[in-house]
């Protein structure tokens, strides 16, 4: 018996990983986070599988769905939306797990800001512009953030930020941002990425606060800001580059007359 942890991806039922899939095909025991993973995802369970939403679940109720599954011989295959290293709230549960001796696994999924840069045909990190990807949060009702991971200090580097379950935090973000990015500095609020609803909210630190406020969005939303947003005149990368040579690209003999 095995528990699989399972990337669904950012919602699409199709941006789940081939494997992903064929293991939730094949377990008689489904959980999944219903308010973040499509229906769509978890109907390749096959016919006759215990498939329960978790969301209304503790720690400890999952953990001893789980228990269950394992005294009875069952696999597992336990759903997170996105990737299960992103604030999947799976190493507790992994923890659990490791001391109760049940073996488990981890499949990779599409994270949240992957799907939104792909929808938005953005490359995140641009030459001279920001070469640096910054996936955080900041604090609510949540655990506090590390001392050394505060918003402020995180944006004196100037990469380009993802910032997670923040949506309800807008002002505090523009407030730790704009010192250091400028309230012109480009926004993207994506929300529900690659679900039939999906919706971008384009701004700056400036107004983004106001846009969100009239678009009503209060969660499942994401904020990414930097400048790659609004950057069309960078340099063309070095990869390419004809007087780039490596050892899967020569540099060309010249011919002589």
């Amino acid at each position: 018996m095995t528990v699989h942890f399972i990337g669904a991806g950012p919602g699409a039922p199709d941006l789940i990983t081939i494997r992903g899939r064929d293991l939730i095909a094949k377990c008689q025991v489904c959980l999944y986070a219903g308010s973040l993973v499509p229906q769509e995802v978890v109907a390749f369970a096959p016919q006759g599988a215990l498939v329960r939403d978790t969301a209304p679940l503790n720690l400890d109720e999952i953990i001893a769905e789980i228990k269950t599954a394992h005294d009875a011989g069952k696999d597992v295959a336990r759903v997170h939306s996105g990737d299960p290293s992103i604030y999947g709230a799976t190493a507790e549960q992994m923890r659990r797990l490791d001391e109760l001796g049940i073996p488990y696994d981890v499949t990779p999924g599409v994270p949240a800001f992957a799907a939104a840069a792909a929808e938005l045909k953005q490359e995140l990190t641009l030459p001279e512009i920001s070469q640096t990807i910054i996936a955080t949060r900041t604090s609510m009702h949540a655990s506090a953030m590390p001392e050394g991971e505060k918003l402020a200090k995180l944006a004196a580097i100037g990469a380009t930020l993802a910032i997670h379950l923040s949506v309800r935090n807008l002002k505090f973000v523009q407030d730790e941002l704009i010192p250091h990015y400028g309230e012109d500095c480009p926004v993207v609020v994506a929300y529900r990425v690659t679900w039939p609803d999906q919706e971008f909210i384009h701004g700056t630190l400036a107004d983004i606060r106001e846009k969100m406020r009239k678009s009503k969005i209060s969660r499942t939303a994401l904020i990414m800001v930097g400048r790659v947003f609004a950057e069309h005149n960078f340099r063309d990368s070095a990869l390419y580059d004809p007087q780039h040579v490596h050892v899967l690209r020569p540099k060309k003999k010249s011919l002589k007359k």
